[in-house]
């Protein structure tokens, strides 16, 4: 009896602290520099769960080691609802394959919270480069090996893979150039000191529209409804092509179930809103959401599928 009135009494601590949840701040990690989509998707989450938890929601970007530096962070935070991190593709399910090792257990270390969304990249170009669309850039790349650059927000990130999976496809021979997020990439890509990338939507819809970066294709199975006259890569001579990338929120491990709770539920709300579903579609950005159990399953999914496909392809950071 004593053991129950124990367990019953813990119970009810927990759900008081719960409810009382937040006291103070929270802060929301954003693994990467300003300016790419990880970042649009957290500071525009953070500004909706402020009004909605009655306590700031402040962004940090941390940006680093392919999103490592700020997981790291938030992995050995303390895991009471206070820190949590905005969790993509590379980080969470391809950094595992790519790396020795990682300073945090990706799958382990973290309790997920749900799903915000996903997008399709976009195949641009320095306006400077006699490239219109897919077979042009091959035919470049194969009559120049090696002479090529393309960008990415990060070694591992999705901006890279999907990049790397268009070389493999292609046979084609193009140099790597990584950065710590899509903002940095944007700059040089629009300086000309880089000549392509698959950027994320976020970061390239502006330079598009304004005709400062050339518009090649989408990486999704669909035509962006932003580019609809944008083929994909499928469409443009790559058949079966197609990568995008994910996103979510995740706290610190043995966060409690009751905290992860609250935040799924907001998290879901404000996705719902008709005027942020709208402020990420003009991104680029599906938003979608899931239980924090699915999100879970769905990340040891993708950590497997990426793990096979980098194996075949037989990359590894350098």
């Amino acid at each position: 009896m004593r053991f129950i009135a124990f367990v019953a009494l813990a119970l009810t601590a927990l759900v008081a602290y719960a409810q009382a949840y937040p006291s103070r701040p929270v802060k929301l990690v954003v693994p990467f520099a300003p300016g790419g989509s990880a970042d649009l998707v957290g500071r525009l989450l953070a500004q909706h769960l402020s009004d909605a938890l009655g306590q700031p929601v402040v962004v940090e970007n941390k940006g680093g080691a392919s999103g490592m530096i700020g997981n790291e962070y938030v992995a050995k935070s303390a895991p009471d609802g206070y820190t949590l991190t905005v969790g993509t593709l590379g980080p969470f399910a391809v950094n595992a394959s790519l790396y020795e090792k990682q300073p945090y257990d990706h799958i382990h270390d973290f309790a997920p919270i749900t799903l915000t969304g996903l997008s399709s990249h976009i195949l641009v170009a320095h306006p400077s480069v006699p490239v219109h669309d897919v077979n042009e850039l091959i035919a470049l790349a194969k009559a120049k090996p090696g002479q090529l650059t393309f960008a990415s927000s990060g070694t591992g990130n999705a901006t890279h893979l999907t990049f790397e999976l268009f070389k493999a496809r292609a046979g084609i021979d193009i140099v790597h150039v990584p950065y710590k997020g899509g903002g940095p990439a944007m700059a040089d890509l629009v300086g000309g000191q880089v000549l392509f990338s698959f950027a994320s939507m976020a970061s390239a819809v502006p330079f598009v529209r304004s005709g400062r970066l050339r518009a090649i294709a989408v990486s999704g199975t669909e035509r962006s409804p932003l580019f609809p006259d944008v083929p994909t890569v499928a469409q443009s001579g790559l058949p079966g092509f197609a990568s995008e990338d994910w996103q979510g929120i995740l706290a610190p491990a043995k966060t409690p179930p009751e905290i992860v709770g609250k935040l799924n539920g907001e998290i879901a709300r404000i996705l719902a809103l008709p005027e942020v579903k709208a402020r990420l579609a003009a991104a680029g950005f599906d938003a979608k959401t899931s239980t924090p159990e699915w999100f879970a399953q769905f990340i040891q999914a993708e950590t497997v599928k990426w793990a096979k496909l980098l194996k075949g392809i037989g990359i590894k950071a350098q």
